[in-house]
């Protein structure tokens, strides 16, 4: 008797389990693993620069909304982790972050060229670390403090200009440095600042005469005022093609004055497209990797968050952590001739 009934009992259950209207007692849903192991977690959103600069301000936004898109519910909590321009947050990344899909980092977009041509401090290969996903592909710049007198790049072919940069390593100084080089400016670059917004503190100081480098969205949504007021002048983008912003200002690559100059300056411009990248380390399991992917592609549509990048005047134009994947392997696997030209240009030794 009791056998029956315990048989009865599983059939009435298998029943109810089966896809039908008349089905009506609870299921046990299927497992999730990849909520399982999310849920409950605090992830960590790593940023290589100090606080108040673009790199901040988009992974501090990104770690607010992400986690809420993620299985699981997770909480993402930003922390900068500032040293060697990049290098220290990178080499972490690669070596010392757990491999588990719990670290996110904001890179430098600067890493893979940094990697290709044998940059000093690299213990990471871009190539290993995954891209989740690109927030932007705004253009870098070079700019002029209003009161140089200094408007064109045509002007720093005649005259002197002083830019500050954060480091050697960065595209503050490989910018100013390639244009010396290729399209006869006259760019002092001083070195050895702590961060970007030390440089515009500079600027407003006197004691440089422009930014080597910033991105052009982070002029709009940090210093509005300034463009605003035209304390700053922009001189050259950076990037493969000109933003609608910036019409009349030319590219980098648009002043060498030869063919190979100009493959050197594209190689130079081309970590552009991945400007704002978040990454987590190698190794991390397949199916947490296109959570995650997944996860930023939906914040990037997600309301609550272009509201508040919006109000923050943060622009927006992703993509994706497979097409940002190639953009960074491709520089990391650019020829040979012109790895080695822009190798010279950029360790100060000329062409």
């Amino acid at each position: 008797m009791a056998t029956a009934l315990r048989r009865g009992a599983r059939i009435a259950l298998a029943l109810a389990c089966a896809p039908s209207a008349l089905a009506f007692l609870p299921c046990k849903a299927k497992a999730d693993p990849v909520a399982d192991f999310y849920r409950g977690k605090t992830m960590q959103m790593i940023i290589a620069t100090s606080p108040g600069g673009d790199y901040d301000t988009r992974g501090r936004l990104l770690a607010r909304h992400m986690g809420r898109l993620l299985p699981g519910d997770p909480t993402i909590v930003a922390q900068n982790m500032p040293g060697g321009v990049g290098l220290a947050a990178t080499n972490y990344m690669a070596s010392l972050a757990p491999r588990d899909g719990t670290v996110l980092h904001m890179l430098m977009q600067n890493m893979p060229a940094h990697q290709a041509v044998g940059g000093q401090g690299v213990k990471f290969d871009t190539r290993k670390l995954i891209f989740i996903g690109n927030t932007t592909d705004t253009p870098n710049v070079i700019n002029s403090w209003a009161e140089t007198g200094i408007r064109t790049i045509e002007d720093v072919k005649t005259r002197e200009l002083i830019v500050g940069a954060a480091g050697t390593a960065t595209p503050a100084a490989y910018y100013p440095a390639a244009l010396n080089a290729m399209a006869g400016t006259k760019f002092k670059i001083v070195t050895g600042y702590p961060g970007g917004n030390d440089v515009n503190l500079a600027m407003e100081k006197g004691e440089v005469g422009g930014r080597g480098s910033n991105a052009w969205a982070s002029w709009k949504s940090s210093r509005p005022q300034w463009l605003a007021e035209k304390k700053i002048h922009i001189l050259v983008q950076i990037g493969l093609k000109r933003h609608p912003d910036l019409p009349d200002v030319p590219l980098l690559f648009e002043l060498a004055s030869n063919d190979a100059d100009r493959e050197v300056l594209r190689f130079i411009s081309a970590d552009t497209a991945i400007s704002r990248s978040a990454v987590t380390t190698p190794e991390t399991p397949p199916e947490r990797v296109a959570a995650l992917r997944k996860a930023f592609m939906a914040t990037m549509k997600d309301p609550q968050f272009l509201a508040e990048a919006d109000k923050m005047g943060v622009d927006i134009s992703p993509l994706s952590g497979e097409e940002a994947q190639i953009v960074a392997d491709r520089i990391v696997a650019a020829p040979p001739e012109v790895v080695a030209r822009a190798k010279l240009l950029l360790e100060g030794t000329g062409k």
